[in-house]
């Protein structure tokens, strides 16, 4: 029987109580959202926090998908469910609804959120690669103050995020570029588990050539950004062999290892043709926004 160690909890009623509990209790304390992540990783004692702090009553507080002027602001305890059938970001970042289809279960995607699924920072989550791929920031708040991080630089290895000991993640900002499309693909050994692979792309296609582009990878290393394939993007016209030269890039760049899901040259391979997959429709998408 797996048993966590033993813990203090502690339940926010606002951010300002949650901030103050964390500048209160100390480094060796955990948020606790939906709890999906973290508590299987308590379980198995691979996290072993001496207090845990539950943000759930926060869901009013922090759980919206907000438009506002040139970005849509999304709050660190906004559901799966909800980034699922939200029209807005249909409309805007369809990038989400591709991946929020092949996230879990209805069971997770009912109670996990996007922030505790960024903030358990596993090398094998979908939602970093789609903010990533948005060129999205996350806002940070303490009883310091808050700031802004940019998604590539928010995860710092696996499970390692740049939030500190006193600070919550409470809002992800995903800018909003005209003629934008975005899309994700994914490949995994059943319905619900993690990635073999998956690649995110989001691009910008002005008067008929790509002028802004950003491509993310999932599940071959600790590098979720794909700059090469980007550069290979950016001043050329949508075609598919422009997207089979840059996931090829893409490809060549990552550092799949060999696991009980598959072996390094197969995952390899895999990112290659989902990034190209992704991109064509991305790019399709985008094409659509400007008919």
């Amino acid at each position: 029987m797996q048993v966590p160690a033993p813990f203090e909890y502690e339940r926010a009623t606002s951010v300002e109580h949650a901030l103050q509990l964390l500048a209160q209790l100390g480094s060796d304390t955990r948020i606790l959202a939906g709890g999906y992540s973290l508590l299987p990783m308590m379980k198995l004692r691979l996290a072993t926090p001496s207090y845990l702090i539950d943000i759930d009553d926060l869901a009013g507080e922090l759980g919206y998908i907000e438009p506002n002027g040139d970005m849509i602001r999304i709050g660190a305890m906004t559901r799966h469910r909800q980034l699922l059938e939200s029209e807005t970001l249909s409309r805007l970042a369809p990038i989400f609804r591709d991946a929020e289809r092949v996230i879990a279960d209805p069971i997770v995607r009912n109670r996990g959120t996007i922030g505790g699924a960024l903030c358990q920072a596993d090398p094998s989550e979908d939602l970093g690669a789609v903010c990533v791929a948005l060129e999205a920031q996350a806002l940070i708040r303490s009883l310091r103050g808050e700031r802004t991080v940019d998604m590539a630089d928010f995860h710092l290895g696996p499970y390692r995020t740049a939030v500190e000991e006193d600070e919550m993640l409470v809002e992800i900002r995903v800018p909003l570029r005209k003629h934008t499309g975005s899309a994700y693909e994914k490949v995994n050994r059943r319905v619900g588990d993690w990635a073999v692979a998956a690649a995110g792309a989001a691009l910008t296609v002005t008067d008929g050539v790509i002028s802004h582009a950003g491509i993310a990878l999932v599940a071959v290393g600790s590098e979720v950004a794909s700059p090469a394939a980007q550069e290979a993007l950016v001043g050329q016209e949508p075609s598919e062999e422009l997207f089979e030269r840059a996931a090829a890039a893409a490809a060549s760049a990552c550092t799949p290892v060999t696991d009980q899901r598959g072996s390094a040259e197969y995952k390899r391979h895999a990112a290659g043709v989902l990034a190209a997959r992704a991109m064509s429709r991305a790019a399709t998408r985008a094409v659509e926004t400007t008919s």
